[in-house]
């Protein structure tokens, strides 16, 4: 598995080549728009700015330039745009 860094909107996170993007950004704490998780819907749509990924098949639209986080996992560091500013959770640390 090879450590990458995931830039969505401004925000920068750590990644890995084997998941997808939209989990990853929700490991992270980021919330994207999604609703079917398998590139049918196309709301976790975004633009692709800097890097590479592979993606899955996909049955929803996206222009060229755009890709779909649910079904791109990143080969490099990516640089991804939504047209909207996604949540953000701030994760809890346990203390034992």
């Amino acid at each position: 598995m090879t450590r990458i860094t995931i830039e969505v909107n401004g925000i920068m996170v750590g990644g890995n080549t084997h998941q997808n993007l939209l989990e990853q950004l929700e490991d992270a704490g980021i919330q994207p728009e999604y609703q079917c998780r398998n590139g049918m819907c196309g709301a976790c749509r975004c633009k692709l700015n800097q890097g590479s990924v592979t993606q899955g098949d996909a049955m929803a639209f996206v222009m060229p330039g755009e890709i779909l986080a649910c079904q791109s996992a990143p080969q490099t560091d990516v640089s991804i745009a939504f047209d909207y500013q996604p949540a953000e959770i701030k994760k809890q640390v346990n203390e034992a």
